[in-house]
């Protein structure tokens, strides 16, 4: 399993940096549309939609959102409190994490409550990828720090975990992980962060406050984890798609970015970068 997801690392990593840094925002957008449709449609069978034409007509309402939200990108107040809601909405998620058996029981009621909840996960995500591509200056490498924040955390964890890990973080929704995993998720992130922020210029006391967002931002991209890890346990299946050798669906490699991206682009915001 470990060579599998090595192997597809390193087949998808170039084409994923070579997307962020070097495409134009306006059809960066599409592509990223693209892909978080692939993982909704993920999402609609997680949630327990089993109606393959039903969860077409999801799929269409959703790409019908994306782009009405392209059209009013130029909103003054929009776009930041789409960013904000999906900051509030994973807040919301630490504690479903704790009261995990809340919508376990396949009712439409609990369905219909899932599907709702990926309005959450994808959109502001979306919204909150564009406005850090989007910025300027240095929009792409800003987009390409907050993913490789993810990256370098999810690696991070992995082998801490692997090599130290003996306290399980939440082993009634996911037993693998564990507390060493987080810590070595911060450690690895920590001089991702340090490392980026100098290249990108900042050296003065806004360098600490990049720092708290780094932190809280890899906290939010364990939630993010978490919560699919919750889901999947819910619809009784180990992966949410086959797509990527050892490493599953695309809501498995974009369940931490889900919920990174609206609190990188958040502090982002409110650091003034």
């Amino acid at each position: 399993m470990l060579r599998q997801r090595v192997l597809t690392a390193l087949l998808l990593a170039p084409l994923a940096i070579l997307l962020i840094l070097f495409v134009p925002t306006d059809l960066f957008a599409w592509l990223l549309a693209a892909a978080f449709l692939a993982a909704t449609w993920e999402w609609t069978r997680l949630s327990g939609m089993k109606d393959r034409r039903t969860r077409g007509v999801v799929l269409g309402v959703a790409a019908v959102l994306f782009v009405l939200l392209w059209l009013v990108r130029a909103s003054a107040w929009l776009w930041p409190a789409l960013i904000a809601a999906g900051v509030a909405w994973w807040l919301v998620v630490c504690m479903w994490l704790r009261h995990f058996a809340f919508a376990a029981a396949p009712t439409p009621e609990n369905r219909n409550l899932k599907l709702l909840a990926g309005v959450f996960v994808i959109f502001p995500a979306w919204v909150a990828a564009l406005s850090i591509h989007g910025s300027q200056p240095h929009g792409h490498v800003w987009a390409f720090l907050a993913m490789l924040l993810v990256w370098t955390a999810d690696t991070g964890a992995y082998f801490s975990g692997r090599f130290f890990g003996k306290r399980k973080l939440a082993p009634q929704i996911s037993p693998g992980k564990t507390w060493a995993g987080v810590y070595g998720a911060f450690a690895a992130s920590a001089v991702v962060i340090a490392a980026g922020g100098w290249l990108l210029g900042v050296r003065d006391a806004r360098l600490a406050g990049l720092v708290v967002v780094t932190v809280v931002t890899v906290a939010s991209s364990i939630v993010g984890d978490l919560l699919e890890s919750l889901m999947k346990r819910h619809a009784n299946v180990k992966d949410s798609g086959v797509l990527f050798p050892g490493h599953g669906g695309l809501l498995d490699r974009l369940d931490s970015v889900f919920a990174a991206l609206p609190f990188f682009a958040l502090g982002k915001l409110l650091l003034g970068f």
